[in-house]
């Protein structure tokens, strides 16, 4: 009788899974709730089609506001409106005459090589002089780079025409601080010494105006891109010797590489369309001699009444702009890849 209780009970145990293995499993539920079917009984859009749907808004006023207005420059960059065509609302087709005719004349490569040099003089001594008072921030103690980042902000804040004037005024002919500076200096010559005399002394003082409104932001950012770099790495380049020249080749530029290069390019399309700082300094002149490209386009549109002249060269503007680009997009792009 224990024998046969025993083994009936342990019987039943083993029974028990073998007939629970040859039935079927049911499905389980799928876990949460279903998703409550659209109203109205239209069908729902698909997940992909979300995020274009939030930029739509954004992308149709981009193109409203900036795509239009190209797309219609371009078109009259092929046409010949001058004063008379306007005023008779007629737009003749030219063809690539506007084009053979800038690419033709010798003041027209006049002006592409001073914007080059224009902008080649801004970006250097921007970049040099917005980096050392950025490493210059970084070493200073809290009260005095709070002092030194306010100025900055106050400089780079001030609007361009006011900036102008201040600068106008610095170099006026009469009453200006520069020839007192110069007299008090004991230069002679510098009574009423003009200092827009020539194209190359206006842009010269322009690119002071240009260099001293964009330094502050080099400078910031500089100073926000040291703070990323670990002391422990200026601790090593100290033990192994390095002068302070060498930890900034060896330490700090290779890890704001990227910085350099967005602000350089950034700085490279600023300047390049730098036309309210040169036209309100002294309207392109003397004689035409400090006109850069955006200049050139907006003098050739409103004083000569040459429309379709004008379109061309914003154009031309922008296509070399996209050819210089190029090359820093290359940059940018292989240091991506080697990130």
């Amino acid at each position: 009788m224990t024998v046969h209780s025993q083994g009936a009970t342990t019987s039943a145990p083993q029974d028990a899974p073998q007939k629970s293995a040859g039935r079927p499993k049911a499905p389980s539920p799928a876990a949460g709730p279903r998703p409550a079917p659209p109203r109205g009984g239209g069908k729902p859009l698909p997940s992909g089609w979300l995020p274009y749907l939030l930029v739509l808004p954004a992308v149709a006023a981009m193109a409203l506001l900036l795509l239009y207005p190209l797309i219609k420059n371009v078109v009259l960059s092929f046409q010949d409106i001058n004063k008379i065509e306007f005023i008779q609302r007629k737009y003749p087709f030219a063809g690539l005459a506007n084009y053979t005719q800038l690419l033709g004349d010798s003041g027209f490569w006049t002006v592409v090589v001073r914007s080059f040099a224009f902008t080649f003089a801004n970006v250097v001594l921007i970049m040099v002089i917005g980096s050392l008072i950025g490493i210059l921030l970084n070493r200073l103690g809290k009260w005095m780079r709070l002092v030194l980042s306010m100025a900055l902000v106050m400089a780079w804040a001030m609007p361009i025409v006011a900036s102008v004037q201040v600068f106008y005024w610095l170099f006026d002919e009469q009453f200006g601080v520069m020839n007192w500076v110069m007299r008090t200096l004991g230069f002679s010559g510098y009574e009423q010494h003009n200092w827009f005399e020539t194209g190359l002394s206006t842009l010269t003082i322009v690119t002071l105006l240009v260099v001293w409104g964009s330094i502050p932001f080099v400078a910031l950012n500089m100073y926000a891109g040291l703070t990323t770099v670990g002391a422990e790495l200026y601790e090593a380049a100290r033990m192994d010797g390095a002068n302070g020249w060498q930890t900034f080749w060896k330490v700090v530029f290779p890890n704001l590489k990227p910085f350099f290069l967005v602000t350089t390019f950034l700085e490279v399309i600023w300047v390049f369309k730098a036309f309210t700082q040169v036209y309100a300094m002294n309207k392109g002149g003397p004689d035409r001699a400090s006109e850069i490209l955006p200049v050139f386009a907006y003098v050739e549109g409103q004083s000569q009444f040459h429309y379709g002249l004008a379109a061309a060269i914003s154009v031309l503007t922008i296509l070399i702009l996209l050819v210089v680009m190029s090359f820093y997009f290359r940059l940018i792009l292989k240091q991506e890849e080697e990130q």
